[in-house]
């Protein structure tokens, strides 16, 4: 056998991966992995079909569809009141976590430190690595999951090249405040400090709360790239396109690295995404749809021993079992995939340190008739049965 010295030798298959593999085997209603279980709307697939009809089979630009990314910067000014050109500040990607890949590697040399949240998507560190970076992991404020920004001041030294910031938060369901902008462009003020901000979530946020986005900000946009997804606004997971913005200047750094990844992406779909977004409710629906389900899976949960974590923003819920087992979040999920039939995500699969705080993370993202489902067999979960 030929010697291959692994580059990632501690990394295995991710959770989402061997949840939703269980809850497949077992059976079991699937609340783990982040996606809705009903159809994107059949309007949008016309559109694409209409674009695959009329040609639209080949190659789309490196940097994607025209079209597309005009309505793109459309919808940024007019949500955050940013300006981005659409030919030199916008790229579409085959996922946001493609897009959050190649702005690692366009910025990450080797030795540069990069700061990361934890609980943190399970994307970030690898990509770092690869790259050669330093991976610098600071734990999020239990149980609300605030950054302690006195201690992000610590780890900044003159290695530092890149934070990463993800809002609204996956797995916590936190969103980032005026404060953490305020403390955030202070921190990095004078210092050459990049920014990557996974923005996948930014039009699910409840409450009558504002998404944050570093497109918001003068200080903070000239020095971000900014990761969105498709899948997520248009309920189509599958198609795997999202999207980057930034300034020209780092955006074409972004494209160097993109071409030869996957030089361009799925051309119709681009293009029937491009005519479906123009009508704003696309984007400005999603919180109220959203929203119904959050308020009513938490009504559910109410009345379990589960200890129900805030939401105000994306489609996960977050719960404490601690009234419940004192197993690790790990084990506790495999039983309750196994033996409750209903499949969640272990949070400490977001840490890089063992982690005790038992929390497990649901997807709310479903029809009503699976959340009902779900809360009948989570009401069976009982101190004495688990």
């Amino acid at each position: 056998m030929i010697p291959l010295v692994s580059k990632l030798p501690k990394t295995g298959t991710t959770i989402f991966t061997t949840m939703s593999a269980l809850a497949a085997e077992t059976g079991a209603i699937n609340l783990s992995q982040g996606f809705p279980d009903f159809d994107c709307d059949p309007a949008l697939t016309a559109m694409v079909n209409a674009a695959m009809q009329s040609g639209l089979n080949q190659y789309a630009p490196m940097a994607g569809h025209l079209g597309l990314r005009e309505q793109i910067a459309a919808k940024t000014e007019r949500m955050h009141g940013a300006v981005y050109n659409p030919d030199t500040e916008i790229t579409i990607t085959a996922g946001g976590t493609q897009a959050i890949f190649t702005a690692i590697c366009a910025a990450i040399r080797p030795n540069d430190e990069v700061i990361i949240f934890e609980p943190a998507y399970d994307c970030y560190a690898p990509a770092i690595k690869l790259m050669g970076g330093v991976v610098k992991s600071l734990e999020l404020e239990f149980p609300d999951y605030r950054i302690p920004w006195h201690l992000v001041k610590r780890l900044i030294n003159g290695k530092t090249k890149m934070i990463i910031l993800n809002s609204p938060h996956n797995p916590t369901a936190t969103i980032l405040t005026r404060q953490d902008i305020d403390e955030l462009a202070a921190l990095v003020k004078d210092k050459d400090i990049l920014i990557l901000s996974d923005e996948v979530y930014e039009h699910i946020i409840y409450d009558g709360a504002r998404h944050e986005s570093m497109a918001r900000y003068a200080a903070l946009r000239e020095r971000s790239f900014i990761v969105a997804s498709f899948g997520k606004l248009l309920h189509a997971t599958g198609w795997k396109i999202g999207y980057c913005l930034a300034p020209a200047w780092l955006m074409q750094e972004f494209r160097k690295i993109h071409q030869y990844m996957v030089f361009s992406v799925n051309t119709p779909m681009q293009a029937g995404i491009a005519g479906y977004i123009k009508n704003e409710h696309v984007y400005t629906g999603l919180a109220p749809l959203f929203g119904q389900k959050r308020d009513y899976f938490r009504q559910g949960l109410a009345s379990t021993p589960f200890e129900i974590l805030p939401c105000y923003g994306s489609y996960f819920q977050s719960v404490t079992y601690k009234q419940i087992s004192d197993k690790a979040d790990v084990d506790f999920a495999l039983q309750l995939t196994k033996e409750y039939g209903v499949a969640t995500i272990p949070v400490s699969a977001f840490y890089t340190k063992p982690n005790h705080n038992n929390v497990i993370r649901f997807c709310f993202a479903k029809k009503q008739e699976t959340l009902d489902r779900a809360i009948d067999r989570l009401l069976k979960v009982t101190p004495q049965s688990i």
